[in-house]
């Protein structure tokens, strides 16, 4: 989860799982999967890095790094 800010000033948490695509015209959209556009105040790469910090924390990153040690195969 991802805690960002509405236009308005209000805060809104969204699951960084269900993003789908961001963009800066210049305020950021983000487009969730099921289609809903929120607009929010944080620049993208804001979001990005919030986004990567809650991957890292529920251990989806480091499950999609393969191990590089191929001793005992």
């Amino acid at each position: 989860m991802v805690r960002l800010t509405r236009m308005n000033g209000k805060p809104l948490v969204i699951n960084a799982l269900m993003i789908e695509s961001m963009e800066e015209t210049p305020d950021t959209i983000i487009t969730l999967i099921n289609g809903k556009k929120i607009m929010v105040l944080e620049a993208e790469a804001v979001i990005m890095e919030q986004v990567v910090q809650f991957l890292q924390r529920i251990g989806a990153v480091q499950a999609t790094i393969k191990s590089t040690n191929t001793e005992g195969l």
